[in-house]
């Protein structure tokens, strides 16, 4: 749950206060599952093995990239609303619902297989936010999340071609 803001942190907006609060809720479990996701998308860059080395190396960092890329959009966006965001590594792993994997080797099929997993279940919590957001008439961040699931739908995509056997 989000943290009501001090008075130093509240940042005006015209959305209801009850509808603020509640859209932060939403991004600020997005923004975890983002750091969650990236951190386990580097993870398996950095160990991946096989004969396909090469282009799962370069296609996890790729996409490690874009999910990086998307943690600050959201971060602002839970100030915008007037709201505050994850501050620690704590706070993260308290919001995150993607999982962490910290076996010492899986599989590249069992990589692309969990990373494609993943990035549907955030798809889905996308899709959730997008319900939450109109409800408060939040058009900016509705615009955004339209975004981001493209491109978490794009990175599962890819992750299933690139799994596929000839």
């Amino acid at each position: 749950m989000t943290d009501t803001p001090t008075p130093e942190l509240a940042t005006p907006t015209d959305i209801a206060s009850n509808s603020a609060r509640t859209v932060a809720d939403a991004l600020n479990g997005i923004l975890a599952d983002s750091f969650a996701l990236y951190l386990k998308t580097k993870n398996f860059h950095w160990h991946v093995s096989g004969p396909h080395f090469r282009d799962y190396h370069l296609m996890l960092d790729d996409q490690a990239a874009q999910i990086l890329g998307t943690t600050d959009a959201i971060a602002e966006r839970v100030r915008k609303t007037g709201n505050t965001t994850l501050r620690s590594i704590g706070d993260i792993a308290r919001h995150q619902t993607i999982k962490d994997n910290d076996q010492p080797f899986v599989s590249a099929d069992a990589m692309l297989a969990e990373l494609r997993e993943d990035n549907l279940a955030l798809v889905a919590s996308l899709r959730e936010a997008k319900d939450i957001v109109d409800e408060a008439k939040d058009n900016a961040t509705s615009g955004i999340l339209d975004d981001w699931t493209d491109e978490a739908e794009e990175r599962a995509w890819f992750l299933f071609e690139a799994s596929r056997k000839a």
